[in-house]
């Protein structure tokens, strides 16, 4: 059985380095569910163990988030949201640092990748009307996304993932997190300002994309809703996952908006990439290989308890396998929670280092490309690795002084 785990598993996390598997047509999210099919089906695990190896309270926060982000883009929030920024009579270098605040800002409190999706389109049309080069602005908004999203437990699915396996507070995290992601949101508007500078406009403008029509109604119904979340989140003694979906019923009580308009905006995918490798892992730590891996790493002198190497690994896997992927493999030798602090950051900072660091640098760049404007990696590289440089700076001095202050208060 060992045996067969450790195959299901290299070619699993082979598939998430790759992004498929040579010659299928199989992305991150099939892969995964064909390892936790294989896994069924070689007899490592029957279905009742499958089930109950799958984090149900991750997965309800999530899919409950999701319904809510919905509501907002059905509701042309996040059209409204861009094109004021667009708007904004302001010089090219402070309208980008608006953007990256808004992009981080709303990141934070909904799931980063929906946020570039609905918002890339109408930033390229208000660039392209005001002619302006969209790229800064673009690079802003895929970054800022990233970072943002690091300084909630709800921003990205690996920080949910950490806060909820891990029981963190949603509001003593947030306090932790706040101080390293403002840091590295200000560094980053820095880095992309002086990258671009001279190099903000164009010549020619382009026709409007087409967006979705702004209603007053579902998106303050969206915004209630969201903002009942959060307080849920910070006051309420109920479970986060309880609160997400309680939400998320109220976004399915609707007299205009049908059901099924809500659940075509669900990333069923993503939920899916989350299903599989819960099993896979879980067949991992079941046989051992997991605590073998770990021992093995020891052996060379990686200690992954230390935060150094602890650091080290979470940028290094989190730019192999991507973060979801890195954050499942590595939460088990996460003990404290200043451990967990730093996996979320890391692995989301991480994102920013490479275009394909993160589904939301890939979302940005295939709407962009839509509508003409070609975000290369090459492009990305020159902003991502001074971004992540700096924001890694950022969150090594912020945990290095909480764990000597944490060490002080212990005497």
């Amino acid at each position: 059985m060992q045996n067969i785990v450790m195959v299901v598993f290299a070619v699993v996390y082979v598939g998430m380095v790759l992004g498929g598997l040579p010659g299928l047509a199989v992305n991150r999210s099939g892969i995964a569910v064909l390892g936790a099919v294989a896994l069924l089906a070689f007899g490592v695990l029957d279905s009742r163990q499958a089930w109950a190896s799958v984090d149900m309270p991750t997965m309800s926060l999530l899919f409950g988030l999701m319904l809510v982000s919905a509501q907002l883009r059905l509701g042309g929030f996040y059209t409204f949201m861009a094109r004021r920024i667009a708007k904004a009579d302001l010089p090219a270098p402070w309208l980008l640092l608006l953007v990256m605040a808004a992009g981080g800002a709303l990141s934070a409190v909904l799931v980063n990748d929906i946020v570039c999706l609905a918002m890339t389109p109408i930033l390229v049309e208000g660039c392209l009307r005001r002619r302006l080069n969209p790229m800064p602005f673009l690079l802003g908004l895929a970054c800022s996304s990233n970072i943002g999203s690091a300084a909630t437990l709800i921003g990205n699915p690996q920080n949910m993932l950490i806060g909820q396996v891990g029981g963190l507070p949603f509001g003593a995290f947030l306090l932790d997190a706040l101080p390293p992601v403002t840091a590295s949101l200000l560094a980053g508007w820095g880095v992309i300002a002086y990258v671009h500078r001279g190099d903000w406009n164009l010549e020619r403008h382009s026709a409007p994309a087409p967006a979705v029509e702004f209603r007053a109604w579902p998106t303050a119904k969206g915004c209630l809703l969201m903002a009942a979340a959060l307080a849920g989140f910070l006051w309420l003694d109920v479970p986060r996952e309880v609160v997400a979906l309680t939400v998320g019923g109220f976004v399915l009580l609707s007299r205009k908006t049908e059901s099924q308009a809500v659940f075509s905006l669900v990333d069923w995918q993503l939920l899916l990439l989350f299903l599989g490798l819960f099993v896979v892992n879980h067949a991992v730590a079941e046989v051992g290989v997991l605590g073998d891996m770990f021992a093995g790493l020891r052996g060379l002198g990686v200690a992954p308890e230390q935060p150094v190497w602890l650091f080290a690994l979470t940028a290094g896997l989190s730019n192999v396998i991507s973060n979801v992927p890195a954050v499942m493999l590595l939460l088990p030798v996460c003990a404290s929670p200043q451990d967990k602090l730093l996996l979320a950051l890391v692995s989301t900072l991480a994102g920013n280092l490479f275009l394909l660091g993160s589904i939301a640098n890939l979302i940005v760049a295939e709407q962009a490309a839509r509508m003409g404007v070609f975000m290369t990696w090459r492009r990305h590289l020159r902003v991502g690795v001074p971004v992540t440089l700096v924001s890694f700076a950022c969150a090594a001095l912020w945990l290095w002084l909480r764990w000597t202050s944490l060490q002080v208060a212990a005497g």
